[in-house]
């Protein structure tokens, strides 16, 4: 977890005087339309002193294209510094984001995404007032060639009739298994403190979210807790705390717009089940498990829109904390252009990470770094540059073993060393239909509990 930041989330327009600052720290959110024939969202995910990161959806409402750049310029010295699913150039306030292979076609309602780093001055950071595609000054008032499809996106309908596997397998069988809340009561939160309150509390419980929460910083979850989203559940702003606590169930729900993890397992907390949930746009970690703790699974859930995943080991100076510790099965996540850390892992052995989508990864899929042990099995790479590979920064190389696994475009990634033996059974998928599978099923909404 990090602390002492701010955090921001803005809306390009087409209007210069809706892209400005309104109050300390914060902007106000308006509609987004840009180049004629297309629209855009621009969004300030998270800041920090010197830094943001941001987000780009164009949407093509006008005849198919095959290859697009999108140009803005900056109007305070804002400056980027790396992207992903999309390659960026800038000279002096213009910046120019031009398609990576895998989203270079955007048929008529076709949308690609897109995120970056940049610096700002602390003082100012402004929308971009206006943006162009391919050289077109945008409008969005180009009628769609084609109707818009009347099915909605998935996160918009109900669970399929035929779901995903819901059973927990992996690290968070052993050690007892974990049930989370079990046959407790069951307690239902629509609001930031009522969940507070419901996660903080003593003794077994089953806490049900309904709607979407809007909160703040990170919310401590104790032990023998179930956590569940209705259909729909959504918490925006904040993130889970898991600290020292075992038996932890979080399933269902989607994050988004954190400012800190969205999930944070710590301090030798144990048996933890994160499973079909919905990630994207955060500030750090969407799942870090760091600092001792053992025996999770984290399975079925998609990420999106976002930089750093899974953090699984915070620190190369942690060992006497971690070896022995750290051993966490991840299988069936949709990585869905997500950036790094798919995951990135110190320490533990052997961790376990099967039948996994990595969907145009512009960062890495999995590194094993300071003497971990990480099975790398089964997985489908699509578009994905840099698979696996040992060692990362300044972290010294791990070990890993890759078997079995799919490539798309991509190559077969760096192995080596050997892991430890996995205790539990599992029902390995074939690589070739990892894809078909997990997009099925991956993400909040896919399932009813």
């Amino acid at each position: 977890m990090r602390t002492g930041r701010r955090r921001m989330t803005l809306i390009a327009t087409t209007a210069a005087a809706t892209a400005s600052l309104v109050t300390a720290g914060l902007l106000t959110s308006v509609s987004a339309q840009a180049a004629a024939g297309c629209q855009v969202a621009y969004s300030v995910a998270s800041q920090w002193p010197g830094g943001f990161t941001g987000n780009v959806t164009v949407t093509n409402l006008g005849d198919p294209v095959s290859g697009w750049t999108l140009r803005w310029s900056y109007g305070a010295g804002q400056q980027i510094s790396q992207a992903w699913g999309a390659t960026a150039s800038q000279s002096g306030s213009q910046v120019s984001a031009t398609n990576v292979d895998y989203n270079a076609n955007l048929a008529t309602n076709g949308s690609a995404t897109f995120g970056f780093n940049a610096s700002w001055n602390n003082s100012s950071n402004p929308a971009p007032s206006s943006f162009t595609v391919n050289n077109v000054a945008c409008t969005g008032s180009t009628t769609p060639t084609t109707p818009p499809p009347t099915t909605p996106p998935p996160s918009s309908t109900p669970p399929p009739s035929t779901q995903p596997p819901s059973t927990l397998v992996g690290w968070a069988t052993q050690n007892g298994g974990t049930t989370g809340g079990g046959n407790a009561g069951t307690t239902t939160v629509s609001n930031a403190s009522g969940l507070t309150s419901a996660l903080n509390a003593t003794g077994a419980a089953v806490i049900r979210v309904t709607g979407t929460i809007t909160c703040s910083g990170m919310l401590r979850v104790r032990s023998n807790k179930t956590i569940i989203g209705n259909y729909g559940a959504t918490i925006v702003g904040c993130g889970f705390n898991v600290s020292g606590d075992r038996n932890v169930i979080i399933r269902n729900l989607t994050f988004r717009n954190w400012d800190d993890d969205a999930i944070n397992v710590q301090e030798s907390a144990t048996n933890i089940w994160i499973d079909h949930n919905t990630f994207s746009n955060g500030y750090d970690g969407a799942v870090d498990i760091k600092r001792g703790s053992d025996f999770v699974t984290v399975s079925w859930n998609r990420v999106f829109s976002h930089d750093k995943t899974m953090l699984l080991g915070h620190s190369d100076d942690n060992a006497s904390q971690d070896v022995g510790h750290l051993r966490v099965s991840y299988h069936h996540n949709w990585f869905d252009g997500s950036n790094q850390r798919h995951p990135r892992v110190r320490f533990g052995n052997p961790v376990h990470v099967y039948n996994n989508y990595y969907r145009a990864n512009g960062g890495y899929g999995v590194a094993s770094t300071e003497n971990a042990g990480v099975l790398v099995e089964g997985n489908y790479f699509e578009n994905v540059d840099d698979p696996y590979h040992l060692g990362e920064g300044d972290s010294g190389p791990g070990s890993l073993v890759a078997r079995n696994n799919h490539f798309v475009n991509s190559p077969t990634g760096q192995a080596g060393g050997s892991v430890a033996s996995i205790p539990y059974s599992y029902q390995l998928d074939t690589a070739s239909t990892v894809k078909s599978i997990v997009t099925a099923g991956a993400g909040a909404g896919k399932i009813t509990v």
